[in-house]
């Protein structure tokens, strides 16, 4: 704005030396000296990516988007919450380039909403009660004696909750049943539950916490992530680059850390 204030003002003053004096230069002259004054265009700025995460992946997608925006210099957005919860977002149009799963059936819940679709991780189902662990619970045998909590069916750690106690022969009355993982998690770090089932990597990163109580891997406890494009995303060349690398070895090495499975 500084350049072209000063542009106008010379091409005026000109102009009034013009009406006293006979000119020097030519009109042509004058005129591309405003032009070249201009500021030249800046570069635009890599566009910011939105991703719809399953909240079991809060800690690791954190530490892979710092990790993507440093190595990139990209710029990444992140919506954490149950599964279902984001499906449901991205069908009522909520803007985002990206959706990661915490199992298949809510991917193919997405439809066409979503483009090529690839498992890039798994986790496991475990128990987990309050570091005192006050109802005594040592195996899932025990949930129906305590007040537990779980998520709710249409989450995926509900459904296979459902899936593993129908497996175990089990009828349980849960106290609560949450929209996420987390919700579950929290409750039970708080005192408000005295167990419940969540995910082996979110027992890992509440630390001593919890007290973690691991499920026979006879029963069907694990899931798999799948990771997608939005198709309706404005950024796809950005976003696509964001999946590749949690497909690479420094994405993967930070969700093997965290306690999931190649």
């Amino acid at each position: 704005m500084k350049h072209r204030l000063v542009a106008a003002v010379a091409v005026a003053a000109l102009a009034t030396l013009a009406g006293c004096t006979t000119p020097t230069t030519s009109p042509s002259t004058n005129t591309q000296t405003a032009a070249d004054s201009q500021t030249a265009p800046v570069a635009q700025a890599p566009a910011e990516i939105t991703v719809f995460a399953a909240a079991s992946l809060t800690e690791t997608f954190t530490i892979i988007a710092a990790d993507f925006e440093a190595a990139t210099g990209g710029h990444v957005k992140l919506v954490f919450d149950g599964s279902s919860s984001l499906v449901t977002q991205i069908k009522e149009g909520a803007p985002a380039d990206i959706f990661a799963s915490a199992d298949q059936t809510n991917m193919d819940k997405a439809g066409d909403l979503v483009t090529s679709p690839v498992v890039f991780t798994s986790n496991k189902l475990t128990i987990v009660t309050p570091a005192d662990n006050p109802a005594g619970v040592t195996s899932i045998a025990d949930l129906p004696k305590a007040d537990t909590v779980i998520c709710a069916a249409a989450v995926p750690c509900g459904a296979i909750a459902a899936k593993v106690l129908a497996a175990s022969g089990i009828s349980l009355t849960p106290v609560s049943e949450e929209q996420s993982v987390k919700a579950v998690l929290t409750k039970v770090q708080m005192g408000e539950a005295e167990a419940g089932l969540v995910y082996s990597t979110d027992a890992k990163a509440a630390g001593d916490k919890v007290k973690e109580i691991p499920l026979p891997t006879d029963l069907p406890i694990g899931t798999a992530y799948p990771i997608a494009l939005v198709a309706a995303s404005a950024h796809t060349d950005q976003a696509q680059a964001f999946i590749d690398y949690v497909l690479s070895a420094a994405g993967q090495s930070v969700l093997e850390a965290a306690g999931f499975q190649a």
